[in-house]
């Protein structure tokens, strides 16, 4: 597709609507992408040449709090909000990043050496070119690459994922990544996919694909699956480490999800990526006074629980006689303890509820995730609590806080017909309990979306 073609959209939105996003959306994400397009012609780059334009959704995890880098398993879906990004080939290895919404750009090397910018939407993209550049040696074509979004930022949606998802669908398009024998060798599908991009985003090695820094986060890659694998009117349930299908489930006929961003913004960076990272370290820290008792070798928390039968009862009193160091043997009990009721005694029934029919036995294995994750893991403020409560008084079939936690939204699962006014009562009795809060919320609904796509492709 020609770039000026993006810029006056022709055909668009019924390529948009093929593909799984409702009318309303596609006639936004029209006009997204020809905004994208406006910002790289502004910029003086040639409308007649080809570009390649693609839709990343954010995501929500319906169930599944910080259970991806352990091993365990999660529920999500794609929504319909999200970034649209188009990018024209340039011949050197340099890449310019236009974000159009903030009148912002940035220009960087397409090298292995990059040194990203920590603390600015340029850390995502630029993370990305020095891994593919790292990865992928050889000849690489630079881009003018231009976005929009309608993700909240920082709202626990994954917006610096689908940043980091996106920029790698134009780079690897562009440079063609697809038709290398490392690539073949190492990424067989868009599963495994998500699975390098998660170690693109954490700094890991993947296969023979080296790691380096990274974005700074030791998270999993939930989120890159939920953006990569899933399907319109579906949940998708995942497990992890290696990353592995389970199922879809349809979402009730009729309903839609509610999505309320507290206002409270879920950054992972400064003191929230502290906060978030000692999640995931004090995972890393069960499974090394696992070891260190054993001599075992496993490295996820759900391999060391599958060890055996009485593995479980075993890692329990290991902890319990655990020596205190960077986490008291206490504190990584708890995180024990959260990891095995989510992943073990939620997820799983959760899932068979739902694919029944039981909305209300679904609410209540939901409503047990919300309280665990305030009481045993931790991540959540006050703002986050107030707004699963209040969804499900304002007659949610189930509601709960999502994400890295710390800040970020809260999903509710509502009757399309009538959703605007649950919307409206539910915005309203937040704003009467945090007003601050509330004049940064935002609400809105979203079907269960299509996976990231290239409209033309």
């Amino acid at each position: 597709m020609k770039l000026a073609e993006l810029l006056e959209g022709q055909g668009l939105e019924g390529k948009l609507g093929e593909r799984g996003l409702a009318p309303g959306a596609a006639a936004a994400k029209g006009n997204l992408f020809a905004r994208a397009a406006g910002a790289l012609t502004a910029a003086g780059v040639d409308g007649g040449k080809e570009a390649r334009a693609f839709f990343v959704p954010g995501r929500i995890e319906v169930l599944g709090k910080h259970t991806d880098y352990a091993g365990g398993r999660s529920i999500v879906t794609a929504v319909e909000q999200g970034f649209c990004m188009v990018g024209v080939a340039r011949e050197e290895a340099v890449i310019e990043v236009h974000a159009a919404d903030l009148g912002e750009k940035a220009e960087f090397a397409f090298d292995p050496e990059l040194v990203a910018t920590h603390g600015h939407w340029s850390n995502y993209p630029m993370t990305v070119a020095r891994r593919l550049a790292r990865n992928f040696p050889g000849e690489r074509r630079g881009a003018d690459i231009a976005f929009v979004s309608d993700l909240p930022p920082a709202s626990g949606m994954s917006s610096s994922s689908a940043m980091m998802v996106a920029t790698y669908l134009v780079l690897a398009a562009i440079n063609r990544l697809e038709e290398r024998d490392i690539y073949r060798r190492n990424i067989e599908d868009a599963l495994t996919l998500a699975a390098y991009l998660g170690t693109a985003e954490n700094g890991q090695t993947f296969g023979e694909l080296t790691g380096d820094k990274g974005v700074g986060t030791f998270g999993g890659s939930e989120d890159h699956t939920a953006i990569l694998c899933s399907q319109a009117g579906s949940l998708g349930q995942f497990s992890y480490c290696p990353a592995y299908f389970e199922r879809y489930i349809e979402v009730p006929r009729g309903y839609v999800f509610g999505v309320g961003f507290s206002g409270v913004v879920a950054e992972k960076t400064g003191a929230a990526q502290e906060l978030y990272n000692r999640a995931s370290l004090r995972v890393g820290g069960i499974v090394e006074a696992w070891r260190q008792a054993t001599g075992g070798e496993e490295v996820y928390l759900a391999d060391v629980l599958a060890g055996g039968p009485d593995a479980t009862d075993r890692l329990r009193q290991i902890l319990q006689e655990a020596e205190d160091g960077s986490f008291t043997g206490a504190e990584l009990a708890q995180r024990l303890e959260h990891f095995i009721a989510e992943n073990e005694e939620i997820i799983v029934p959760a899932g068979d509820a739902l694919a029944a029919g039981d909305l209300e036995g679904f609410g209540r294995l939901v409503d047990r995730s919300q309280e665990l994750t305030d009481s045993l893991l931790g991540n959540q403020v006050p703002e986050t609590v107030a707004l699963a409560r209040l969804a499900r008084e304002c007659g949610a079939a189930a509601a709960s806080a999502f994400g890295a936690g710390f800040g970020g939204s809260v999903w509710a699962l509502i009757e399309e017909e009538g959703s605007a006014a649950f919307l409206e009562a539910w915005a309203a009795r937040y704003a009467a309990v945090y007003p601050e809060a509330a004049s940064r919320a935002r609400f809105f609904t979203t079907q269960a979306g299509p996976a990231a796509f290239e409209p033309e492709g």
